[in-house]
């Protein structure tokens, strides 16, 4: 064997190849908590955001006064949401979903005045615990809701058809007296959001809010029967 083959013989025993290194495979736990990281980034980013919008509206709020409020810096918050129009999408998105929750719930099957009742109490739990979401909520809507109407004449379209349907059985057996279903919802959303777009007038002629544990209570009681005794079968 020439000298030069030898020692490269030699040499390949003596020196082991060394094998490309695995990238390391994240646990199931770090995923868990980076996910969560950023869920909670997100939401605290929406949460600031809509604090804001309820005040100053979409055009009155900007980008930095949103970043400095969730405590994020500018860039940060452009990573998860691409401008302000976008940002403001979502928080009306979310919105439109917390309201829609506990009207998802009526069926055929449920008694119609124990379900409505509790629609009730549930909606007025959200206008006290959040009065600044039903404020922005209906600013869009007196402005035309120009950012959010496709989502109005698909999902909540859907939904209120689906639901009317739920409030002609009840009518068909018995259960409630002849109305009109549209009206009744939107009876139920008037009167529910009152006491957060009107807070301030509700304040200002009973010398309470919602946060008053028991004005809170009389609230529910006296809506339920204005609305169910309004409804009952003759």
């Amino acid at each position: 064997m020439p000298k030069t083959k030898a020692l490269a013989a030699s040499a390949s025993k003596e020196i082991p190849v060394r094998k490309r290194a695995k990238p390391a495979v994240r646990s199931a736990s770090a995923v868990n908590r980076r996910l969560r990281q950023i869920e909670d980034k997100r939401s605290a980013i929406l949460g600031a955001a809509l604090g804001l919008f309820s005040r100053f509206g979409l055009h009155g709020t900007s980008i930095d006064q949103v970043a400095a409020r969730a405590d994020v810096s500018k860039s940060n918050l452009l990573y998860y949401f691409a401008n302000k129009e976008e940002l403001y999408v979502n928080v009306l998105r979310d919105l439109l979903a917390l309201w829609l929750e506990p009207l998802r719930g009526f069926s055929a099957e449920q008694d119609p005045a124990q379900a409505i009742g509790d629609y009730i109490r549930r909606k007025l739990v959200i206008s006290r615990d959040r009065p600044d979401a039903s404020r922005l909520f209906c600013l869009e809507m007196i402005q035309g809701a120009p950012l959010l109407r496709d989502e109005l004449d698909r999902e909540l379209r859907t939904l209120v058809e689906k639901k009317s349907e739920v409030i002609r059985a009840w009518i068909e057996a018995g259960k409630l007296a002849p109305v009109d279903p549209h009206h009744l919802i939107f009876a139920l959303w008037a009167v529910t959001q009152h006491y957060a777009d009107f807070g301030v007038q509700v304040q200002a002629l009973s010398g309470h809010t919602l946060e008053d544990e028991a004005f809170f209570e009389r609230t529910v009681e006296n809506v339920q029967r204005i609305v169910l005794q309004g409804i009952a079968p003759r």
